[in-house]
């Protein structure tokens, strides 16, 4: 999994000797899917309270005498999440309730199991728990991957993700309330807002296209800002070695739901200019490339066409 600071290093060095715990147990019974949850890290959830998405358990208290049938066994199924934790521990307090609430917003398709190591102290040395928070995945009956400390929650998203693809499972991802209120945002024409909300989401999770996509979105709305297009089209047709007026006819048609016109506007100008007009216009067209995403046919296409510019 791609974040650093995950790693499954522990696992290949036989850390985990999950076969001492097996043999130390009686054969369980299997899994009672009903088997209420306590969720206390949830704000505004007391002590105690049943805690589930779709209907479903989502977290899970588990001890030693349970951990067979509600981890190993579980896992058989559903991916399973090891929190191990205790009530003094601060970064605890951070990650937990986030990781409780991705569970309920799972709605069963992953299980958060939650260890208090005081309580457990034999199963947090059987996962050579040094340090807490620290968090496993589980499946198929054996750890996948597992990481210490306290992560962005974007990145723990994503990390979730990995486990349930390890798991076999599709299901969709739930979308990051964040993004929505960027969105949003720039929809509403709040670009400040809109700019500071995706690049505090690129900070987390360097990666997250969607907020690529919004930040290059952001730049595009302020380029043409204030502008005709009729307008810059018409200087664009009048004037073909302009290369600002060129670059904003290509904004405006993407604008305008033409972005095939605008990558091909943009590739032309790539082929018939040199020096640092050809590298404008190259840059122009990947920040456009980067509004539509790199799974678009027509960025692939426009992809090829901008190679064979340059080469």
């Amino acid at each position: 999994m791609s974040d650093p600071r995950i790693t499954s290093s522990i696992f290949t060095r036989g850390a985990v000797d999950l076969g001492a715990l097996r043999a130390a147990q009686t054969p369980a019974k299997p899994a009672a899917p009903a088997t209420p949850p306590a969720g206390p890290g949830i704000p505004g959830t007391p002590p105690g309270t049943p805690v589930g998405g779709g209907g479903g358990v989502a977290v899970i208290d588990v001890t030693e005498a349970t951990f067979q049938s509600e981890v190993l066994e579980r896992s058989l199924t559903t991916p399973v999440v090891i929190d191990f934790w205790a009530e003094w521990c601060e970064p605890c307090k951070q990650l937990s309730p986030v990781l409780e609430r991705l569970a309920v917003e799972g709605g069963g398709a992953w299980i958060l199991a939650k260890v208090d190591v005081d309580a457990n102290q034999r199963l947090a040395q059987m996962f050579r728990v040094q340090s807490i928070p620290m968090v496993y995945a589980v499946v198929g009956g054996q750890p996948v991957d597992a990481f210490a400390g306290v992560v962005p929650e974007a990145q723990l998203r994503q990390w979730i993700g990995a486990v349930l693809k390890a798991g076999g499972v599709s299901v969709e991802a739930p979308e990051d309330p964040r993004l929505s209120e960027a969105d949003e945002a720039l929809i509403s024409g709040d670009l400040d807002t809109a700019e500071r909300a995706y690049k505090k989401i690129l900070s987390d999770a360097p990666a997250d296209a969607a907020a690529e996509a919004g930040l290059a979105h952001v730049a595009l709305a302020r380029r043409v800002s204030g502008a005709d297009p009729a307008a810059a089209l018409a200087a664009a047709a009048s004037a073909p070695d302009d290369v600002p007026a060129q670059l904003l006819a290509a904004d405006v048609e993407v604008l305008s739901g033409q972005a095939e016109q605008a990558y091909a506007r943009l590739v032309e100008l790539v082929r018939r200019t040199a020096g640092d007009d050809r590298e404008a216009a190259r840059q122009h067209l990947v920040s456009l490339f980067t509004i539509a995403g790199p799974d678009d046919p027509a960025v692939a296409g426009a992809r090829r066409a901008l190679s064979r510019a340059l080469f």
